[in-house]
C-alpha cells in the first residue's frame, strides 16, 4: 500500500539512523487505525523531536527512561509549546510506547506512570442561541450561494459535524424524510446524528433550487456541499463562509466552523441532554473528552447566579 503524503512528510523529518520503531509506528496508525493525514504528521512531528532529543544523548528512543522523558517534555514547554501541544506529544509518545511493548521490543513501557499536562487551560468558544440566531440568518437567501450558506450553517449547527465531515458528507448520506445523517468521523468511524426539521427544510431548498446547478459538471458520488465553481467545498472555503457570515451577523471577526460544534454540544447540555448520547453525536471516541462541556455547563451557571442572585 502506498505511503500517504502525510505519513511521508512525517518520515522526512527524522534524521539517518532514528529507529525503525517510529516508522513501523506510524505504519500502524495509518494501515490499523486509519488515523487522517494531519493527526500522522502531528505525530509524525513529535516522534522527530523525540529523537532528536534521544540522539543528542546518544541514545536509542527504546532506551529512554521516565526521568529522559519528563525532562523531554519539560523542554518542550521550555521552547514555548502550549499545554495542549505538550499533551498531544505525550499521547503520541504513550502510543508507541505501548505499541513497542506489544510487539515484544520493549520490556517496560517507561511512559506507564507519566501524566499529560492539563491541556484545556481554557474552556471551549460557543456562541449564545442569540448570535447563533444572528450567524444563521445573515445569508442573503435570496442568491443561490445564500441558500447553500444557509443550508451549511444550519447542518453545521444542527449536528456539530467537524469540518472534514462537513465537506466530505455526501447527497445518499442525509436522509431528510427520517432526519438522519450519515457521517465518517476520525479514524473512519461511521456514526448516525440527528437532523433537524429547519436544518432539512434548508437542505432540501439548496437541493432543489441551488445544487443541480452548481454539479452540472460534477460525476455521481459528488459531495453535498459544492464551491461556487461546483467543485468540492475545501476546508478554507467553509472556513471563509462562516467568517464571512460571522462578520455580517456582528457575532465576531476569527469565528471557526468548530465553535458551531462546540455551541451545539453546549446548548443541548443545557437544555438537559444525555453526555452519553452528546458523545454519540459528536462522535467522541472516550467519554472523558464530552465531559468538557460539563464544564462550560458549570461555568455558564456560576455567572448566572453571580449576576442575578441579591447575595452572591
Amino acid at each position: 500500500m502506498k505511503t500517504n503524503a502525510a505519513l511521508r512528510s512525517a518520515r522526512r523529518t527524522l534524521a539517518q539512523g532514528d529507529p525503525l520503531i517510529i516508522e513501523d509506528y506510524l505504519d500502524h496508525l495509518r494501515v490499523e487505525r486509519g488515523l487522517a493525514e494531519n493527526s500522522l504528521l502531528a505525530y509524525g512531528h513529535d516522534l522527530s523531536r523525540l529523537a532528536a532529543y534521544a540522539r543528542a544523548r546518544r541514545k536509542d528512543v527504546l532506551a529512554l527512561r521516565q526521568r529522559d522523558l519528563t525532562d523531554f517534555f519539560a523542554r518542550l514547554r521550555e521552547e514555548g509549546l502550549s499545554a495542549r501541544s505538550v499533551a498531544r506529544a505525550v499521547h503520541a509518545l504513550r502510543g508507541m510506547y505501548r505499541f513497542a511493548v506489544r510487539e515484544d521490543r520493549l520490556a517496560a513501557d517507561p511512559m506507564e506512570n507519566l501524566t499529560a499536562p492539563h491541556a484545556f487551560h481554557a474552556l471551549p468558544r460557543y456562541l449564545t442561541t442569540a448570535q447563533v440566531d444572528a450567524l444563521l440568518a445573515a445569508p442573503d437567501v435570496a442568491t443561490p450561494l445564500g441558500v447553500r450558506d444557509r443550508a451549511i450553517l444550519e447542518v453545521l449547527y444542527a449536528t456539530g459535524l467537524r469540518v472534514s465531515e462537513l465537506i466530505g458528507l455526501k447527497p445518499e448520506e442525509v436522509d431528510l424524510q427520517v432526519g438522519l445523517l450519515r457521517c465518517f468521523g476520525k479514524g473512519r468511524k461511521e456514526r448516525l446524528v440527528p437532523l433537524g426539521r429547519t436544518a432539512r427544510k434548508w437542505v432540501q431548498r439548496y437541493l432543489d433550487e441551488v445544487r443541480g446547478a452548481l454539479g452540472r459538471k460534477r460525476p455521481p458520488g459528488a459531495e453535498l456541499f459544492l464551491n461556487n465553481r461546483g467543485g468540492r467545498l475545501s476546508r478554507m472555503g467553509l472556513w471563509g463562509i462562516v467568517r464571512r457570515h460571522a462578520v455580517a451577523a456582528g457575532v465576531e471577526r476569527t469565528l471557526t466552523p468548530h465553535v458551531l460544534r462546540h455551541s451545539f454540544a453546549t446548548h443541548l447540555l443545557e437544555r438537559g441532554a444525555d453526555l452519553r448520547a452528546l458523545q454519540a453525536m459528536l462522535g467522541h471516541a472516550d467519554i472523558s473528552t464530552t465531559q468538557i462541556y460539563t464544564h462550560v455547563t458549570r461555568e455558564r451557571l456560576r455567572k448566572v447566579y453571580d449576576q442575578y442572585h441579591p447575595r452572591a
